[in-house]
């Protein structure tokens, strides 16, 4: 998939390749000016990445090869339990979760699922949990405590079902009831936001520690999208409602809602997932081991100032 901004370095891209094979076919050296169009086209996508709008980065966000909560496990964990059900209804397959070990640290990683196809998204339901999804994330957190496990959620949903068996299953208790009880959690908790973090469907695994977010991501009580559709009744002003929500990792580091960025590879994860796993591995790592030297009660304590905090103003 190619991204509108993504154009302009997509043709000089095809002009590098053709130049390339046409220096094989003919045998002439044209190593000065594949350099310097190698020059250009890093340049540009520095220029390009490096200003993005807010709507852009939305855009990056929901890129269909852009690396999921299980991508990133296969790749940063050298073994993966996953658990299943919350032991009330069913096994949500919108969230995912597990035992895992990171260079020989054991962690409860949890996360939202989306799918690559169609049959995949219907199965994850588009990473839209139910209520079940998050009383097994937070019976999988509690699991994580007992055996003093640091917990790791990484958070891409475009929101919790709206649908009205989840509601009649008690959508909004379960996600009020899991952000009571991550407050009071005694292990290290670090949230990452990885893509999409909309409305109470992120924040139903969102109460951390630490809550990061990757460069090109999103975090929001509401999409661009359905804003747009309130304030003006149509989507068609979605871009003028991204600039509004301020909802980029700038905006909310700025805001102090989250407590650092993740950078991303030069073109987005998707770019280069290998290389995306590897940033959010140290990233993990790195914040676990600052977690680590404060007791359980301080952990509570922080975390409870932290978002206790949030949204007030002193004049």
């Amino acid at each position: 998939m190619l991204l509108d901004f993504e154009k302009p370095i997509f043709e000089l891209e095809s002009k590098l390749a053709d130049m390339k094979q046409l220096a094989q076919e003919s045998n002439v050296d044209v190593s000065e000016a594949v350099k310097a169009l190698e020059e250009k086209i890093i340049k540009l996508k520095e220029d390009t990445y490096r200003n993005l709008t807010r709507w852009q980065r939305v855009q990056l966000s929901r890129h269909p090869d852009r690396p999921y909560t299980l991508d990133y496990i296969q790749t940063i964990a050298d073994k993966f339990i996953e658990l299943h059900g919350d032991r009330q209804v069913a096994d949500d397959k919108a969230i995912v979760g597990g035992f895992g070990e990171i260079d020989g640290q054991s962690f409860m990683l949890i996360g939202h699922q989306k799918g690559r196809n169609t049959k995949q998204r219907q199965y994850r339901n588009f990473g839209m949990a139910n209520p079940e999804g998050y009383r097994k994330a937070l019976r999988l957190m509690r699991l994580a405590e007992k055996f003093g496990k640091p917990i790791i959620t990484l958070i891409d949903t475009p929101g919790a079902f709206p649908g009205l068996e989840a509601e009649e299953r008690g959508q909004g208790e379960a996600i009020a009831h899991n952000l009571r009880e991550m407050f009071m959690l005694k292990v290290p908790v670090i949230c990452i936001i990885i893509g999409e973090g909309a409305s109470g469907g992120a924040l139903g695994i969102g109460i951390g520690d630490r809550v990061l977010m990757l460069e090109n991501s999103w975090y929001s009580v509401i999409s661009p999208e359905n804003c747009s559709t309130i304030l003006w009744r149509t989507w068609n002003f979605k871009e003028q409602a991204a600039e509004a929500l301020k909802l980029t990792a700038t905006d909310m580091l700025e805001n102090k809602l989250v407590d650092g960025i993740v950078p991303e590879p030069l073109g987005g994860a998707h770019a280069d997932p290998i290389a995306m796993a590897q940033i959010l591995k140290k990233a993990i790592l790195e914040h676990t081991a600052e977690l680590n030297k404060l007791s359980p009660q301080e952990r509570i304590n922080e975390r409870i100032d932290k978002f206790s905090s949030m949204g007030v103003v002193l004049e």
